[in-house]
Order: C-alpha cells, then structure tokens, then sequence
C-alpha cells in the first residue's frame, strides 16, 4: 500500500488511518472526488474549445479553417465570457500551441484575468485495449501527461478518448487494466479520469459503463454527451445509453441539441428527455455546451444552446 504524506492527504480531502505501533499517516481506501459545484443555473454551465475548432490557431489543430480569424486558446476564456456570460472553459490539449512552462503561465493569467476556470481538459486518443502491451503503456504514459497538464492548469479532470487500432474490438479486460492505472495515478493527483461516449465503436456508452464498473475507481467516472450515440440514428439506444452513462458521471456532461453524423444526416436530441434523466440520476455538475450542427459558425449555435439549458435548469 503506498504511504501518502499529509500534504498529499489533505488535497485529497480523504480520511486516513494511523497505522498501529508505527505512528505513520497510510491512505486505507480512495473515498473519491469531493468537488462543490456551484447552483444557480447559469453558473453551472461551461463551454468547450471543440466547437471553435476552426478559430484557433494552434500546430495540433488539424481543424483550423485560414479564411476564418484566428484566435490563439489564451483567449478562449475572455471569449466565453465576452460572447457568452461563461465563465467556465473546458480547452482541448491539441489546442495549446505549445505546453512550455512560459506559454502555460501566460494561458493561466490571462483565465485568471477573465474570471475564469477549467473543469474539465479534453485529451486525445489512447490504445488503451491494444494486443501490444507497449502501446497499451504508452495510452497510461499519454494520460499520465494529461493528467500533469490538467493539475498544472487547475482542471479538477481530464477527458480521455479511448482509440483502437483498425480491426480490434473493444476490449473490457484490457482497457480496465490499463484504464485502471490511469484512474490510480488520477487519484494520486486528486484528478477525475472522464470517459466520454464519443466514437460509436471505441467509446460505445455501455462498454465505457462496463470499464468503468470493473475497475471500479471514484476516480473513473462517465462524460455523457447529449448526442453522440445518436449519430448510429437510434433514439432508444442513445436514451438508455446516457441513462447508464449518467449513474456514473460526476463533474461534468455535454449538451448538444442537434448532431451531424458521419453520413451527413443530421438528427435532433430530445433536451426535455435528456434532463429529466440527468435529474434523474443526481447529476449535480457542470453541464458543457458543445455545439456541433456541422461546419460553420458555433457562435449562434452556442447561444442557442444556452438559452434552451437555462430554460431546463430552471
């Protein structure tokens, strides 16, 4: 069992026992996260870089769109707040230009100077269910680093995007190993590890569930997205999907009131359903806006967006 100090221990807010005739301080058990949202409604809504991908100006941005303006994700914060009244942002990492300690510091004064902060860090894909072992420890090696990135930033979590190479099936075994040991160096960190039902195969709702449940850390939890599953066009499955999803969601969840499959189709999310199942569950943290109705301009959109959350969250 590994030996905490008291620094460690009271930034994890966990209860610790005193290991008899020793006098030492030892963790027994992760208790788990023990964040306070805030409650009035428009405070608990945040707003992701994803949306704006085409705007921001970043060499890991493969989405940047040059006849648009530019926008380097420094300013995304004072953005969200001059456009939107937001003052909490999720960053993608790919959006950073770069993660040198000057260029950090300069992206933490300038969310501080607009009043705001992360709750929540969108990371990239991991192999995390690869048959190669040492891709499977690079995919804990990748997230470990955003978990670095996410601590030095003040992000409570990361979103972990779970990849496979071409023709390997999701693997429950695998990736709650290899999930796992993120999950424990999250805890380590006092960071949540969020899975997020993104790709219809390899970020399927219910296999995320099974991982989740088999591993069985407060540090692993579930980053339902309104929409997603809904791109395969089934409503049934996508309202089970997020049911099971939100059982184990805590800090955060993504709102989309319409997505744009792969096919070009483009299918409408029942918002009326989706909050009586996220009131349902208890969800009691942030709720992200991502618009994502195809190319073009999020602005509009994301207003929109806003506008019908408030409206549910009373």
């Amino acid at each position: 069992m590994k030996e905490y100090s008291r620094r460690e221990l009271l930034s994890f807010g966990l209860g610790a026992a005193l290991v008899a005739g020793r006098g030492e301080m030892w963790l027994a058990a992760p208790q788990g996260p023990h964040l306070v949202f805030p409650t009035s409604p428009r405070a608990r809504l945040a707003i992701t870089s994803w949306p704006f991908r085409e705007f921001i100006d970043s060499p890991r941005n493969p989405y940047r769109n040059r006849q648009k303006p530019g926008i380097d994700v420094k300013e995304f914060a004072a953005m969200a707040v001059k456009e939107f009244g937001i003052y909490n942002i999720c960053p993608l990492a790919a959006h950073f230009r770069s993660t040198d300690s000057e260029y950090l510091d300069a992206f933490g004064e300038a969310v501080h100077r607009a009043g705001s902060h992360l709750v929540d860090l969108g990371l990239g894909d991991g192999s995390f269910w690869d048959p190669d072992k040492s891709k499977r420890q690079a995919a804990v090696d990748y997230g470990q680093h955003g978990i670095d990135l996410a601590v030095r930033l003040g992000s409570p979590s990361v979103r972990q995007h779970l990849g496979a190479p071409r023709g390997v099936k999701p693997d429950v075994d695998l990736a709650s190993q290899t999930l796992g040991k993120l999950a424990e160096y999250g805890a380590s960190k006092n960071t949540l590890v969020n899975l997020e039902n993104d790709d219809l195969l390899n970020e399927d709702p219910f296999f995320i569930v099974k991982v989740i449940e088999t591993v069985d850390n407060p540090y692993l939890r579930a980053l339902p997205d309104f929409g997603n599953t809904l791109a395969g066009g089934d409503v049934e499955y996508n309202e089970r999907g997020m049911a099971a999803m939100l059982k184990h969601a805590y800090g955060v969840c993504h709102v989309k009131d319409v997505v744009v499959a792969d096919n070009g189709k483009t299918y409408n999310v029942n918002l009326a359903r989706m909050f009586e199942l996220a009131e349902a569950s208890g969800f009691r943290g942030y709720y992200m806006m991502e618009w994502d109705g195809g190319p073009g301009e999020p602005y509009a959109g994301t207003r929109r967006l806003i506008e019908e959350t408030l409206k549910y969250l009373g």
